[in-house]
């Protein structure tokens, strides 16, 4: 029978693999869903599902990741570091046979978006080893590197590549309104200074991003209208008052969740 020694061992090291496991940023986790589940209801194939649950994977490895690089990076090797090792070398290997599943399944180069968004994840992950990561840059940056899993995901089942761009720009856009629309509401709920230029011209990039992915491919009207959506809706409800983080997270993740529905509708109904 385990003593009350025992018990507070077990529970140490349970409360430490959580704290290695887990990632704390609670939106993270719509913000990988999202370009994955858009991918698939776009495009569906064995490659796209080795991609998304890759993408699943690749964000739960940011977390040990980012624990080991920063204890190294400040010289120290603790009981957490340990653990986030091993932990972080199992899901390297897990991310490393869903990619060979989908490179070996693809019908297209779904590796091509990598280029541009590989700088983009290294800019935010970058950010986080110096323990900064939840500044607007890398946030942005780690945001719309992972939005290209739509386009790899479109990609790898053979579709053109206008219409890959179009998908990653209108989930872009989403994310380009609304980190910096949360960021302002959480800074007013703290009494913190508030920069409007900067949310006011974020959903400028964001509209012009959506409108260029109707350019690229008319399928996409439907998403782009989902957009300018959000942005006149995150513009009202910055008027009212200020809620919750909770209440916040969840507005936002049924709108992210709203414009991948539209954005997937749109394509199957105008591909008919």
């Amino acid at each position: 029978m385990s003593g009350p020694r025992n018990d507070q061992l077990e529970a140490k090291e349970r409360s430490l693999f959580r704290a290695v496991t887990l990632p704390r940023e609670h939106g993270g986790w719509g913000l990988t869903f999202e370009p994955g589940l858009l991918g698939l209801l776009v495009a569906w194939g064995g490659a796209g599902l080795c991609l998304a649950l890759a993408a699943l994977v690749g964000f739960l490895i940011r977390t040990p990741l980012r624990l080991v690089l920063v204890d190294h990076h400040r010289g120290r090797f603790l009981a957490r570091t340990r653990m986030a090792r091993r932990v972080m070398f199992v899901e390297l290997a897990a991310f490393a046979a869903l990619v060979v599943a989908a490179l070996v399944l693809a019908q297209g180069q779904f590796w091509v978006p990598v280029l541009v968004a590989g700088p983009f994840v290294l800019v935010a992950f970058w950010y986080e080893m110096r323990s900064r990561g939840r500044r607007l840059i890398p946030e942005l940056a780690g945001g719309v590197g992972v939005c290209s899993v739509a386009a790899m995901i479109v990609l790898a089942d053979g579709a053109s590549m206008r219409l890959a761009i179009g998908v990653w720009l209108v989930l872009g856009a989403r994310v380009t309104t609304s980190i910096p629309h949360v960021r302002e509401r959480i800074s007013r709920l703290h009494g913190r200074p508030q920069r409007a230029a900067l949310s006011v011209t974020a959903d400028v990039a964001a509209v012009a991003a959506a409108f260029i992915a109707v350019v690229l491919e008319r399928a996409l009207i439907v998403g782009c209208a989902a957009v300018v959506l959000v942005v006149l809706v995150q513009r009202l409800s910055g008027r009212g008052s200020v809620v919750r983080p909770a209440v916040l997270g969840a507005r936002q993740m049924i709108m992210g969740f709203g414009v991948v529905a539209a954005t997937a509708i749109g394509v199957l109904v105008m591909a008919k």
